[in-house]
Parts: structure tokens; sequence; C-alpha cells
């Protein structure tokens, strides 16, 4: 299913309006409509997308560094060049990264993402992905995508590398029918801090779903957009270079808070790739609710799935104090002593016992 949403579908009436009307009051309009200050509708429905520029990056990406000044932050291997940020060079062993520094307290949102993956690596020789990331943590360097496992809340990855199939050849298996994934490869998970991300499964195991997507080495622009609704998680794509949403995930009942970090990492192994983000687009959505949609809709303090259990976080138990540690340790010590007394008195009542039987 294709749907044209956005600024994507309407720009070519912008186009076809701009060769009809005043040159002077069309350039006002783009003005306005550039400023990202004007409600856009989106489709059928009362709803309506705002941009919110605190948490949109574009060209000539300004407000990028590693200071505290800057909306977006930079990590490892991360560069800023003129037409994209590159997460990482085609180079082996390289990891990058790129964080707002402004969390996010929008209760509906969309996320559009302008990406390009592309290297010299021919087909499965190359990896192993980028991830776009919403988050309570930030800059936190791992092994997921060039981020830290057991992360809390929403990771979109676009893995490029099947490890999973590679394991199944080197062991001379084959996948059961309508099992095996095509790459490059598109999914989501959804994490309370308590699961791990299994690389040599590709995240099977803790995927919400997933689509292929083939974005190598293409010669027109890449796009992906994430949209949060009414705890309704949809992720579509546009790779065919037709201006077109193409459906790819969607999830109801995903329970997210407010206050993330919305983020992209990426990182390369033995295989590598260019890793390059143009534009991250977020939209605040305004939408109508219902009073019951209004009860039932209440923030959360730890991402969830209904009807998916996660494990629950243990919590770590506080460290204690000097004086707590002090009594344990006087107690444990009187407690020894008075063990070590009774085991005498009871011990020399034996010998007396016996000796008395003896004679």
């Amino acid at each position: 299913m294709a749907a044209t949403l956005g600024p994507l579908g309407s720009w070519q009436q912008w186009r076809r309006c701009l060769s009809a009307r005043d040159g002077s009051r069309m350039l006002l309009l783009l003005l306005l409509l550039g400023s990202g200050q004007g409600p856009q509708q989106v489709g059928a429905g009362q709803t309506f997308e705002y941009l919110k520029r605190e948490h949109s990056l574009s060209k000539p990406y300004q407000g990028v560094g590693t200071g505290s000044s800057s909306l977006w932050n930079l990590m490892g291997n991360a560069m800023v060049m003129t037409q994209y940020i590159r997460l990482t060079p085609d180079m082996q062993s390289k990891q990058g990264a790129l964080w707002n520094r402004v969390p996010c307290f929008l209760r509906d949102w969309e996320l559009q993402v302008h990406f390009k993956i592309h290297g010299q690596g021919k087909k499965n020789l190359h990896g192993d992905g980028l991830a776009i990331w919403y988050t309570k943590d930030r800059m936190q360097p791992g092994p997921v995508f060039g981020n830290m496992d057991k992360f809390v809340g929403l990771g979109v990855f676009v893995d490029t590398y099947p490890n999973e199939e590679k394991q199944q050849e080197a062991q001379k298996r084959r996948y059961s029918p309508g099992v095996q994934r095509v790459f490059p490869y598109i999914s989501a998970m959804v994490n309370n801090g308590s699961l791990s991300y299994d690389h040599e499964r590709d995240g099977r195991p803790t995927e919400l779903g997933g689509c292929t997507a083939i974005v190598r080495n293409l010669h027109y622009d890449t796009f992906l957009v994430i949209r949060y609704v009414k705890r309704h998680l949809t992720i579509m794509m546009d790779i065919d270079g037709k201006h077109e949403w193409r459906d790819c995930i969607e999830v109801p009942g995903v329970r997210l808070p407010r206050g993330y970090y919305f983020g992209t990492s990426s990182i390369t192994g033995d295989l590598s790739d260019n890793h390059d983000v143009i534009s991250l687009k977020l939209f605040e959505l305004t939408v109508e609710r219902t009073p019951e949609e209004e009860k039932l809709h209440r923030d959360v303090f730890l991402p969830s799935v209904d009807n998916m259990k996660l494990p629950e976080m243990t919590a770590p138990l506080p460290p204690l104090s000097g004086l707590a540690l002090f009594l344990i340790v006087f107690f444990s010590l009187v407690f020894s002593v008075f063990a070590i007394v009774i085991g005498i008195i009871l011990y020399n009542k034996w010998q007396e016992q016996s000796r008395k039987r003896f004679y």
C-alpha cells in the first residue's frame, strides 16, 4: 500500500503553483512553509503536522558539534560534510553516531530520515548498516549498530549484512521455507533495558516486524519514516525513487515514554560501507482523541508493547551505608562468638557424660 504524505507529496504541487502564480507572492508562501511554523494536514481526518526545529537536522548542518551549545552532538568517527553527515566511512572497524541533545516530550510524532548507504563492497560483502533511535540514554557507544546493548526505548535497524544466513551456510544448513529474509532488511525493536540484541540472528528473536529494503548504491534518494500516533507505531519507506511511502512495519499497542532522545548510529566490522545521513525532520502530529482514548493514552515510564511480554527489570540494590555495614559485621561477630561458646559448653557436657558411662 502506497501513500503520499507530508512534504514529499506536496513538493510537486508547490512547483506547479510556483509557475502559475505571481513570483513574489509564492516566494512569501514558500518562506512561510519552510519556516516550519505553519500546520500541514496529513492524509484524511483531523491530523496536522508541525516541523520541530529543535529535533530536526538539515543542510547546512548548523548546530552540529561536540559542545554543550549544539543541538546535535557527534560521536566516534562521525563527520560533518557539505552535503551529508557521514556516520562511518567505507573502512573497517569504524563506528559513529549523531544524537539530538534536546529530549522530546511530544505525544504524537513523525520522524522522516533521508539517508544513503553505499560502498565498494559487492553482494553480501558489505556492512553492517545503521540504526535510528528514540531512547532514554544518548551518546553511549556499543555493539548494536554503534549504540549500547540493552537500551531503553525504540530502535529501528537498517541491516545490510545477513549474519544468520552466513552462519547457516557455514554449517551447511538451509532455512525452512518462509523463514529466510532478503537483505538489506529493516526491523524494529522495543526494549525496557532487559533484552540484548542478537547479532548472530540479526535481531530476529526480539523484532516487532520487518521488511526487505534494497537501499544500497542507489542513484536516487532513500527515505524512512517512523510515525508514532495513539500508541500505534508505523514504519514506511520511500526507496524506489517514486516519492511514495511504502508500508514496512505496523504495530499497535506500543507504549513509549516521553522525554527520550532521537539519534542515529552506525558501525562497520570486517566489512564496511559509507553510512550517510542527509536530513532528520521531526514533525509534531496533532490528533483528536476521545475521552476514552485520553484515559487509555496516559504517560508511561517504561517502554512496552501490548501482548508482548518483556522481562522485568530488576532494580539494583542500594549500596550499604557505613553504619549499616558496621552493624552487620558487629552482629555477625557476636553471633559467631555466641555459637562458639555454646559449642564448647555442649562439647564439655558430652565429654562428662561419656566418662560417667565409662566408669
